[in-house]
This record gives C-alpha cells, sequence and structure tokens, in this order.
C-alpha cells in the first residue's frame, strides 16, 4: 500500500521543484500561442522554428554570446527566410517550412560536431528539466511573462488576423506587426522551452494543448484557458509520473498530451454521430 510520504515524496526535492515551477511557466504561453497557430495554420511553422534555433545555439556558443539571443536571432531569421521565399515563389508555404527548417538543423548539427564543447547535444533536443537552474527559471518566467500578456491582450485582433488578414486590413489593423509580432512570440516562446522540452519535443507543447482545446470547446475565448489547464495539468502529471517511472519528464509530458488528444477525438466523434442520429 502507498502512504503519503511516498506520493509526496517528489515535492521534497529541490530538482524536482525546480521541474514543477518550468512546467507552470512554460505551459501559459505555450498553450496560448498554440491556440492561434492551430486557427492560422501554423503547426510546421512551429516546428520549422524550433528545430532553426539550434544553429542559432552553437553559434552563439561560439561567439561567446548568451544562447538565447543566438537561438532568438535564428528562429527569426528562419520565420522570415520562410515568409519571403513562400510569398516570392511559386512553391507552397509548408513546402517551403520544410526545406528551411530542415536545411537550419542540419547547419546546427554538422557545427555541433566541429566544435570541441561540454554541452550535451541530448539536453539540447530533448531538453533537461531535472538540471533546471535558478538563471534559466528567471529568464522562462520572463519572457512567458511578456509573451502570456501580450497574447492575452491583443487576442482579438490575432484571431481576426488569423481568420481573415484582409478583413484585419481593411479593419484598420497593423497586420504586418500582429504577423511579425506572432513570429518574433513563436521564436521567444520556443527559447523559453528549451531547458524544459527541448527542440524536438518543444513542437508537442506548441501544437497539442490548442488542438485538445479546439476539439473541446466551441468558443475561442475559452479555448485559450482550456487549453493552458489542459497543458499545465499535462506537463506537472508528466513530470511528477516520471519521477516513479525513472523516465524523462518531457517525453513523458507529450505522451500524456497525445493520450489526451485521442480521448478529445473520440469524445468529439461520439458527440458528432450522436447529433447526426438525433437529425434523422
Amino acid at each position: 500500500m502507498i502512504d503519503f510520504a511516498t506520493l509526496t515524496l517528489p515535492f521534497q526535492f529541490p530538482f524536482m521543484q525546480n521541474a514543477f515551477l518550468i512546467c507552470i511557466i512554460v505551459s501559459i504561453p505555450t498553450a496560448l500561442l498554440s491556440c492561434f497557430l492551430v486557427m492560422k495554420g501554423w503547426a510546421l511553422m512551429g516546428d520549422a522554428v524550433s528545430h532553426a534555433v539550434l544553429p542559432g545555439i552553437i553559434v552563439a556558443y561560439i561567439v561567446g554570446i548568451p544562447l538565447i539571443i543566438g537561438a532568438f536571432a535564428a528562429g527569426m531569421i528562419c520565420a522570415l527566410a520562410t515568409g519571403y521565399l513562400a510569398t516570392n515563389s511559386r512553391v507552397k508555404q509548408d513546402t517551403v517550412m520544410g526545406v528551411v527548417f530542415s536545411g537550419m538543423f542540419g547547419l546546427g548539427i554538422v557545427l555541433y560536431v566541429s566544435i570541441d564543447t561540454n554541452a550535451h547535444l541530448d539536453h539540447i533536443l530533448f531538453g533537461n528539466m531535472l538540471g533546471i537552474d535558478t538563471a534559466e527559471l528567471w529568464t522562462a518566467g520572463i519572457i512567458s511573462l511578456g509573451v502570456g500578456l501580450a497574447l492575452v491582450t491583443n487576442w482579438k485582433d490575432l484571431l481576426l488576423h488569423s481568420f481573415d488578414p484582409a478583413q484585419a486590413r481593411a479593419s484598420g489593423l497593423w497586420v504586418n506587426w500582429l504577423h511579425y509580432g506572432l513570429l518574433a512570440a513563436l521564436s521567444l516562446t520556443v527559447v523559453a522551452t528549451l531547458s524544459a522540452a527541448g527542440l524536438i519535443l518543444a513542437i508537442g507543447l506548441l501544437i497539442a494543448p490548442g488542438a485538445i482545446a479546439f476539439l473541446l470547446v466551441r468558443k475561442f475565448s475559452t479555448m485559450l484557458w482550456v487549453s493552458v489547464l489542459v497543458c499545465m495539468t499535462a506537463m506537472v502529471l508528466g513530470t511528477y509520473v516520471s519521477f516513479f517511472l525513472d523516465s524523462a519528464p518531457a517525453p513523458t509530458i507529450i505522451l500524456i498530451l497525445t493520450a489526451v488528444f485521442i480521448a478529445a477525438f473520440v469524445r468529439r466523434q461520439i458527440q458528432t454521430r450522436r447529433t447526426i442520429q438525433a437529425l434523422d
């Protein structure tokens, strides 16, 4: 029989406390941003930016500047290059994103193996949630606060821009500011999740919460807070369960989000079938 002391054991270790704290911090901007990415059809853009920051991290390490600066710069370069190529060529945007992010990721791998460093590639790719320090908590907290406030205060304008950019422009909104502001928020959010989920698994946090909320609710305003609740619960629960399973927290979190998505999808299918039967 499991006693109370065993159940509360993960909360007694400082490294687990930091892990739970980073989960709460990064769950807010990733969940909010995922709603806009899902509605705008930018799922692959999140994947592209998360992979593209790798060469920026390596270059920042070589130059000796903070890694966050290199990661953000690389993410923005990827996003801007994708937009420019999609606008000025016959190739569709998803194809351009695939070419750009795979090229940036390949460049990052080549740069990594060409230098002598003590940094572990698996920590960059998959995160090191159990090794979070105070500086990383502050960095993630500041980014999360700024991105979260920007998304919450401008969600109506961003929603209109996501659905109908032409109408947004006709309404007097600064469409370019909204477009590149969303790209900047995406790049910053990826940087904030580097330590928690890493580059590869960050895409799960940037897509799954919004997709789950989209299946569960019908109003976008409700979708925002539902996605935050789902993401925060999954991250805290995944970190907690990983302690007892002796597994990595980030993949465990993604597995939980995947399971919740499947459950939400099945629920929506059942509701749709019942509605059709009722109409018949």
